[in-house]
């Protein structure tokens, strides 16, 4: 007789995340929102040991993939790691986050931009006030991220803090990270009153904000890494703008390879990931 099987993590993350009313008017009146509990304990240490091989790899490597600026002072990044290992193609590609991104957007079908993974190590520094809309070329505010923790992200550990509203402040300018446009930024979320928000994270919360929202992430003071995944997602039939700064044209090529401007941003790299 056959022993019965054990619960797949890797299969039980095409379940749906109960989305409740409170938490869509949140995210649409802030600019963001923290669901706790996206993923269970189990689910996380199944990912987590093949993400940070993914990216201890690539550090070792120095691979810049593609990208114009290094924040190594501030995390380590590496991107697409769907291409680099099986476990994260299968959380990147789940139906339960994505559903939460095409939900909290209002839009019946969400694309993958990319995925990042973000490690700040021990005495990492705080990253800069910014908006991500500056670096993509797309066409929509139809876009946010979801900021998953692989392992607990206390206060003291660096997770992200939001400037609740900026999501309604309109086009910032040309704003890349760095020390200056952080300043500039700071002198804006104060003159506008906008309140900021930074709590604590579980393994398995995420915080999800728009690609408008302003927000930084305070500094790892710890002695143990911040391990955090990322997802990009945006709704189906946008299309690409104009890549009108250096960072947008470096986008375009590594993230929509093939597609141009006014054309639908649906590359080989940018599969539908939820649909009704």
């Amino acid at each position: 007789m056959a022993l019965p099987r054990s619960p797949d993590p890797l299969s039980s993350l095409d379940d749906l995340y109960p989305l409740g009313d409170d938490a869509v008017a949140s995210y649409r009146r802030d600019g963001h929102v923290l669901l706790r509990g996206v993923a269970s304990p189990e689910e996380v240490a199944c990912y987590r040991p093949a993400i940070v091989k993914a990216v201890e790899a690539v550090a070792r490597s120095h691979d810049p993939q593609g990208r114009l600026d290094d924040y190594g002072s501030l995390f380590t990044q590496v991107t697409n790691l769907w291409r680099l290992s099986e476990e994260a193609r299968a959380l990147v590609f789940a139906p339960r986050f994505a559903g939460i991104a095409a939900g909290l957007l209002g839009v019946p079908a969400v694309r993958l931009y990319h995925d990042q993974a973000l490690f700040k190590e021990p005495g990492g520094r705080r990253t800069p006030w910014h908006q991500d809309h500056y670096y993509w070329p797309l066409e929509t505010d139809a876009a946010l991220t979801m900021w998953l923790a692989l392992v607990g992200v206390p206060l003291e550990m660096g997770p992200m803090t939001f400037a609740s509203g900026s999501h309604r402040a309109g086009d910032l300018g040309p704003l890349p990270i760095s020390e200056e446009t952080d300043a500039h930024l700071a002198r804006v979320i104060e003159e506008r009153g906008f309140s900021l928000a930074s709590k604590g994270l579980r393994a398995g919360d995420a915080t999800f904000h728009s690609s408008r929202t302003l927000h930084s992430a305070l500094p790892n003071l710890t002695a143990s890494r911040r391990e955090v995944m990322t997802v990009i997602y945006f709704a189906d039939g946008t299309r690409v703008g104009e890549p009108d700064n250096p960072h947008r044209k470096v986008d375009l090529e590594v993230f929509l390879p093939g597609v141009g401007p006014a054309e639908p941003a649906a590359s080989p790299l940018n599969p539908v990931l939820f649909s009704p």
